[in-house]
């Protein structure tokens, strides 16, 4: 049985879960559950990041340990994870035990590319990230993130040879052995690789912050939060010994947001050829989401929990938008307009409507009873194409193809005629025939819309029709008013 591996980026526990990481959880969804349906054997794994300065400041304003602070907003996207029914088997912290133990198993292993020094320049905790002084400059001074002045930070550190594999990195990109999607991202990275990469800082003294990983053999240092979060995508197979590490690295595609390329496309490459390990075999890099036009702002009143969605429209009204309406190589916007367009129009009007049409044509002039299927005969060459290039949206427009042309096929066969004129073997063809394109797209739907798609099986199962006592898709008059999550960072994951 073919292994296959997929990861999602695992978010910063500063914040509370919205629908931009819930997006990304979609994209690691489809993919994991296309790869169960062609037979491979999967992992997928997703998780949260918990170590930091930031989260030791967010704990003390609560007046609790930051374990404690990180366990109940990691519970959170845990919560996330379930109401959106992700199929992730693997759900990694960075506070887990294991996750700590192997980190310093691998800073040992990199040894050969990390040496002391002294860092001197500017540090932001809410991003918990170093900045050069030209970005410093270009925002004068402040991050823009936070609306506060980046901190100027003068400390002896442990730094990672990152220059040194600069090269090696480009020519992995440029062959295809490391792909990276769309081609905008990878044009972006290799020209952040053509101005050659300098060694970075990996580690922050002890006395500064306390909340993290030691680095083994100096207890006055912790390793930087990034570093050693990148690590998440091999402890949480077992590097190095466990079965599931030498079965499932290299990854096969590997989704993020595009505000992490850099780390994603740079140093952890650089990690990886340090450590003699293969590259990831695909970063999919999506793009952001705003809401009506605007960037999601706690202070706007526009921040969205996949919930106040879900109340109203259901799971699969959710997966359907985020899947299909949101560009998968750009950035795109959630409007409720938007929402209740598609959902009239493409989920009832189209999908929805075609099912119910199907129920009632057998149940009339078939007495329930479907008898034999033909085979659909649906190319679906370019909706695996779509998923391999992770262009979602258009596997997904590949799927409502045949949904349309279902709907024409009825129109065009007219099957009340067909009943009309006496004709019941060309009726019980007919009808099976749209009994047997929609178990086809059903199948399509699996990996986008798994509610969806096993209501339309059942409907149909054991060769007769289980009518459903309500539409797939009962069409809604009025259109919910947003909420606001209760946010400590309005710059949250995803």
């Amino acid at each position: 049985m073919p292994k296959y591996y997929v990861t999602t980026s695992i978010p910063y526990v500063n914040a509370e879960p919205h629908v931009g990481f819930g997006m990304e959880l979609l994209y690691g969804d489809v993919l994991a559950r296309r790869a169960r349906q062609l037979g491979a054997d999967v992992i997928f794994s997703t998780g949260t990041d918990e170590h930091g300065g930031k989260i030791a400041e967010m704990a003390a304003q609560e007046k609790i340990q930051p374990k404690e602070f990180s366990d109940k907003i990691s519970q959170r996207f845990q919560d996330l994870s379930k109401l959106l029914m992700i199929s992730n088997n693997r759900f990694i912290r960075t506070t887990d035990e294991g996750h700590e133990q192997r980190a310093q198993l691998i800073w040992k292993a990199l040894e050969k590319d990390i040496y002391k020094g002294k860092y001197v320049g500017w540090y932001c905790t809410g991003d918990e990230a170093f900045f050069t002084e030209k970005e410093v400059k270009a925002n004068n001074g402040i991050c823009p993130n936070h609306n506060r002045p980046y901190d100027k930070i003068e400390e002896e550190n442990y730094f990672f040879s990152l220059s040194k594999y600069t090269a090696a990195i480009n020519k992995a990109i440029v062959t295809g052995e490391f792909e990276i999607l769309p081609v905008t991202r990878r044009n972006e990275i290799l020209g952040v690789l053509k101005e050659g990469l300098e060694d970075i800082s990996i580690s922050r003294p002890k006395e500064k912050i306390s909340w993290g990983i030691p680095v083994p053999g100096d207890n006055k240092q912790v390793m930087y939060v990034w570093f050693e979060a990148l690590m998440n995508y091999i402890t949480v197979l077992g590097y190095p010994e466990f079965e599931d590490f030498k079965n499932y690295w290299p990854a096969d595609v590997q989704v993020i947001g595009k505000d992490i390329l850099r780390f994603h496309a740079a140093i952890w490459p650089a990690m990886l050829m340090s450590l003699d390990l293969p590259l990831p075999k695909q970063l999919y890099v999506h793009g952001f989401i705003t809401i009506e036009g605007k960037k999601m702002s706690k202070s706007l009143g526009n921040v969205l929990h996949p919930n106040d969605i879900i109340e109203h429209y259901g799971l699969d009204a959710f997966r359907y938008f985020f899947l299909r309406r949101i560009p998968s190589y750009e950035d795109g916007d959630f409007s409720w307009d938007r929402l209740d367009e598609a959902y009239n129009n493409e989920l009832a009007n189209e999908l929805g409507n075609v099912v119910q049409r199907t129920i009632a044509m057998i149940t009339q002039y078939q007495g329930g009873k479907i008898g034999n299927l033909p085979e659909a005969g649906h190319d679906i060459a370019q909706y695996e194409e779509a998923l391999r290039l992770c262009k979602f949206d258009r596997a997904m427009d590949e799927i409502w193809e045949h949904v349309r042309g279902l709907n024409q096929y009825i129109d065009e066969e007219k099957p009340w005629q067909i009943a009309k004129q006496n004709e019941p073997e060309h009726l019980r063809e007919v009808l099976a025939y749209q009994v047997s394109s929609l178990l086809s797209i059903a199948s399509l739907l699996e990996p986008f819309m798994p509610d969806t798609s096993a209501k339309i099986r059942a409907i149909f199962d054991g060769g007769v029709v289980n009518s459903p006592k309500t539409s797939l898709f009962p069409k809604h008059d009025e259109k919910p008013k947003p909420k606001v999550i209760a946010s400590k960072d309005e710059n949250a994951a995803g």
